[in-house]
């Protein structure tokens, strides 16, 4: 529910982002190098589904399904910011990075936008 006519710009650019960030993990475990003798579908789902659980409240722009998402950006982030440091700023951990930095900034922002005035809340 958007409480802000602003907020409908900083929506969409969740999305955007969600999406590009869940193409971007889908993508990495083709490229640059498939893991041998693990199953793909159990590396999909352990990549996917912890951010897939956020989907509806993403996509309807859901204040507190966007924030619980939030808390698990930050994970992913972590463990791309600590990949691109091993890897001494290989380029897929940086963008993968540099996404969910934007992801989790945008939906902090659009909660700020979003949030409920005195007047809407009586």
């Amino acid at each position: 529910m958007l409480h802000n006519p602003k907020a409908k710009i900083t929506a969409r650019l969740i999305i955007a982002l969600y999406v590009m960030t869940l193409a971007a993990l889908a993508i990495t475990t083709f490229y640059p190098v498939q893991v041998e003798d693990v199953s793909v579908a159990l590396i999909l789902s352990v990549k996917l589904i912890p951010l897939l659980l956020f989907a509806v409240p993403v996509f309807r722009a859901h204040n507190r399904g966007i924030i619980w998402m939030s808390f698990v950006v930050i994970f992913y982030f972590t463990q791309y910011v600590v990949s691109a440091w091993l890897s001494e700023g290989a380029a897929v951990p940086v963008a993968i990075a540099i996404l969910t930095f934007l992801l989790f900034t945008v939906s902090m922002f659009h909660l700020k936008l979003n949030r409920i005035s005195a007047e809407d809340a009586t």
